[in-house]
């Protein structure tokens, strides 16, 4: 997809450049979509296409520039030593971000995710990648954050294997919906229950600032008037 830019908009480079590789991926989609939510959305982010070599070390890097400026200004803990992904879909996102950073960082950083069921024969265990210790800072990295119900389930089990410092979560995308039963966001009641910060590449109203002022090939907006409602309209029913 041949995307027009010349458009400027007040929102970082880091965010339009991101809006425009969800995109060119084919990873962000508008249409009709039922989540696992069963909510209807007008709007889809699909990690699964990201699914070649180059669009995945594209993806590294992004959270690798996202944890490192966060990282400068003090809102993430230096010092970090391993990016943990939970299976399947945090897997690769795991690696890749373990990739960039030791591309850039004078100091090693792992890469650990979990077994969905405990290996019990050849090295066994949980974890596989680098093997969670006491004292060690760990980042969660994860693709889009609805409901939380990924974190929830893997810290327990991240704590229950060894006393670590979980210091944040990074997202590709913050759908900025209200968790289940609740009216803040699912971003807001992790960040409330386990108190670590949840930092997202993009926002959702990121991605729409962004697509609004975009083109494709024939020259028409991404998002036209009655797109932008519609996402308005989903955004106002479950929007926190």
């Amino acid at each position: 997809m041949a995307l027009n830019t010349t458009t400027e908009t007040p929102r970082t480079s880091r965010q339009r450049a991101f809006t425009e590789f969800l995109l060119d991926s084919g990873a962000l989609k508008f249409g009709d979509f039922t989540l696992k939510s069963g909510r209807q959305s007008p709007y889809f982010i699909n990690a699964g296409a990201f699914n070649d070599g180059v669009k995945i070390a594209t993806l590294g890097a992004f959270y690798a520039q996202t944890i490192q400026s966060h990282i400068d200004d003090g809102s993430l803990t230096s010092g970090i030593d391993t990016i943990f992904g939970p299976a399947y879909k945090g897997i690769p996102l795991a690696v890749a971000t373990s990739i960039a950073m030791n591309a850039t960082q004078e100091f090693k950083v792992g890469y650990t995710f979990d077994r969905k069921e405990k290996k019990d024969h050849g090295d066994g265990g949980l974890f596989v990648g680098t093997q969670l210790q006491d004292g060690m800072k760990v980042l969660l990295v994860d693709d889009v954050m609805t409901a939380g119900t990924a974190v929830r389930d893997i810290v327990p089990k991240i704590k229950a294997a060894a006393d670590v410092d979980i210091v944040g979560l990074i997202l590709s995308v913050d759908r900025m919906e209200k968790a289940k039963d609740s009216e803040v966001s699912a971003v807001a009641a992790v960040e409330k229950d386990f108190g670590f910060p949840v930092i997202p590449i993009v926002t959702v109203r990121d991605i729409f600032a962004e697509a609004t002022v975009l083109t494709g090939a024939d020259g028409r907006p991404l998002v036209d008037d009655e797109l932008a409602a519609r996402a308005d309209a989903y955004l106002e029913k479950y929007g926190a």
